[in-house]
């Protein structure tokens, strides 16, 4: 991912509707919609299923994108957006939510398998490959036996929302790092084990 080069796109997976709104599935939209506020950039659905806006941060033309076709249908807004934007997919950066790490890690990455995720996999199907970099957002697994399907659509612990709040601020910074710097001077920068991201 260059920032000099082409446009970037930065695509924040979620599930539309007030009822998800808090949940730790949507927490890469709570990622954008914390991008959208600090950079003033107006989110709005118009021509595609999507909530979207574009504007030049740090010199950089930036797509943010929250698609709006619920998750496991995500890859196909995403991938029409891009093409008709003539943004590469190695261009795109995937905010997204990763049972894998724990509440409150990070994690910035290149390119690698769904996990499990949905909305990635979706993104992949429609792609036909998995080179594209992403943002994890750690959530966690159940700590008192429930159904991954129904843990992911619940907010976050009342004991982790603090850490949940500051990663979501963490990852806004990693994201505008990656903006200004790159991915690879992003993770060179945040993927460190004495910072809030982990190492990849």
């Amino acid at each position: 991912m260059d920032p000099q080069g082409n446009a970037i796109a930065v695509v924040g997976l979620g599930n539309p509707g007030k009822r998800y709104e808090r949940t730790r599935h949507n927490a890469g939209f709570q990622v954008l919609d914390l991008v959208a506020r600090r950079f003033s950039i107006a989110l709005s659905e118009r021509k595609y299923p999507a909530w979207w806006g574009h504007a030049t941060i740090h010199g950089c033309k930036v797509l943010l994108c929250k698609p709006t076709t619920y998750m496991n249908l995500s890859g196909t807004v995403v991938c029409r957006m891009i093409r008709d934007f003539r943004i590469p997919a190695e261009q795109m950066l995937v905010v997204h939510d990763d049972l894998d790490l724990p509440c409150g890690r990070i994690k910035l990455v290149q390119r690698g398998g769904a996990g499990g995720h949905r909305g990635v996999l979706s993104i992949m199907e429609q792609l036909g490959h998995q080179d594209f970099p992403r943002l994890k957002l750690g959530i966690g697994r159940p700590l008192h036996g429930e159904a991954v399907e129904d843990y992911v659509l619940q907010p976050p612990y009342p004991e982790e929302r603090p850490a949940f709040a500051e990663m979501t601020g963490h990852a806004t910074e990693a994201l505008e790092q990656v903006v200004r710097a790159g991915l690879v001077a992003a993770m060179n920068r945040f993927n460190r084990p004495n910072s809030n991201l982990e190492t990849v």
